[in-house]
């Protein structure tokens, strides 16, 4: 649901209840809207990437530490996360993926991939990852709680291909989708206690990525 007038130059507020773009040009209520890479581009800021706008695709380019594109004005809270994802088929050189409930650049939750696992039999259990930053990074993760926070996403994927995410936001849940499977890849219990917080498109330690066809969803109680 668009709610910005271009012709008349001024906002439409209606009631919400879980995605607030509260000083963008948006505000949205319980429906599925379908972000515009060009909007996204006039709303948003990079941190620790450079980033590139072309063809409703969003490119973050590789750098030497973690890096987001982070979009200004939302608040997010509970809600699904939609997007196309794709990485490359690097080793050690690929991690993709979305942030959320972010409070400054070193704190934030996030859903991420590692495309080079995904066919590889010895290590396609590390495909998906859920970390909470800056207390719950993956090896600490992976050595407190091995198997829990990570996952195999047993599907045939190309990992140079796009594909596409669906992550449920809840309470104290978070549940990761994969393509049309209806079954959760990773299925987790939170382990930030932030309600709300930032939105981003997030790659990894020399990693770069691309993103399109972002999507928001709320859920209605």
């Amino acid at each position: 649901m668009k709610v910005f007038d271009k012709k008349n130059k001024h906002v439409i507020t209606f009631a919400f209840i879980l995605i607030n773009f509260s000083t963008s040009c948006f505000v949205y209520a319980q429906d599925s809207i379908t972000m515009d890479v060009k909007e996204i581009q006039a709303q948003s800021e990079a941190v620790n990437r450079t980033v590139t706008f072309n063809n409703q695709e969003i490119y973050l380019t590789a750098q030497g530490s973690n890096g987001f594109l982070r979009i200004k004005g939302i608040n997010f809270k509970e809600g699904i996360i939609e997007a196309d994802i794709k990485g490359s088929n690097t080793p050690q050189r690929s991690f993709v993926g979305i942030a959320f409930h972010g409070g400054d650049d070193e704190t934030y939750e996030a859903v991420y991939f590692r495309p080079f696992n995904f066919k590889n039999p010895e290590r396609k259990s590390h495909s998906v990852q859920y970390i909470a930053h800056p207390t719950f990074t993956w090896d600490k993760l992976r050595n407190e709680h091995p198997g829990t926070y990570e996952a195999a996403l047993n599907l045939d994927l190309n990992p140079d291909d796009w594909f596409h995410v669906r992550i449920q936001v809840k309470e104290t849940r978070v549940d990761v989708y994969i393509n049309d499977v209806q079954v959760p890849t990773l299925s987790i219990n939170r382990l930030s206690k932030d309600e709300t917080g930032w939105l981003g498109f997030w790659t990894g330690y020399l990693s770069d990525g691309w993103f399109r066809n972002i999507k928001l969803t709320s859920i209605t109680k």
